[in-house]
């Protein structure tokens, strides 16, 4: 009988703790506006098209060091450019070879750099990293992730924004994915990072 009411005492103080965790204020529904421009991150893959020179044409992989190699042109860096900048940086590589050359760099696989990715870490069906999309809301990474177990607590959720030093959110979940709640929807940030409470009960 002892046993059960320290079981008790203990549980009713776990929750009492709980109550008195630092509370984070609700996330912003609309993020910052900016001029969003997609950086080429490691695991991208990016069509080069060199004008009149096919055989200098190609699709490459960004590799793990952030670099890619091309024909005349190894270990130049593409990790954190967007596609027009590293377009510019191999024309200026190939310059020494062939007479003004004029080339198109399109992305076509996205990964996006590590700095940029979004992080969804604790009871999410499917933890994971996922690229970032601009305009991309909590929604669309709940769907990404399969929404959340069964001993997720969402409403206790919180966003850890990089973007702002690290700033914290409370996030609503459960009322967004499991009551459809829409005004618990906001948009999300490149290098969020969702984190998913374990409910105690």
């Amino acid at each position: 009988m002892k046993r059960y009411l320290m079981n008790g005492l203990l549980a009713c103080a776990v929750v009492g703790l709980a109550g008195c965790a630092t509370s984070y204020p609700p996330a912003p529904v609309s993020a910052e506006a900016s001029d969003y421009a997609y950086q080429i991150g490691p695991g991208d893959n990016v069509n080069i098209v060199v004008w009149r020179n096919p055989e200098l044409s190609m699709t490459v992989p960004v590799r793990p060091d952030g670099k890619i190699t091309t024909p005349l042109v190894e270990d130049l860096p593409a990790a954190g450019r967007d596609a027009s900048t590293l377009a510019r940086e191999i024309e200026q590589a190939l310059g020494k070879y062939i007479r003004d050359p004029v080339v198109t760099v399109i992305v076509t696989t996205f990964v996006g750099p590590y700095s940029q990715q979004v992080r969804v870490v604790g009871e999410a069906a499917k933890p994971q990293t996922l690229p970032y999309r601009q305009k991309m809301s909590l929604l669309d990474v709940m769907i990404a992730v399969n929404g959340l177990t069964d001993f997720a607590d969402g409403n206790r959720a919180t966003l850890l924004r990089t973007g702002e030093g690290n700033k914290q959110y409370s996030v609503r979940l459960k009322d967004l994915v499991k009551r459809g709640d829409v005004s618990a929807n906001i948009e999300m940030r490149p290098g969020d990072v969702l984190i998913i409470p374990q409910s105690w009960f």
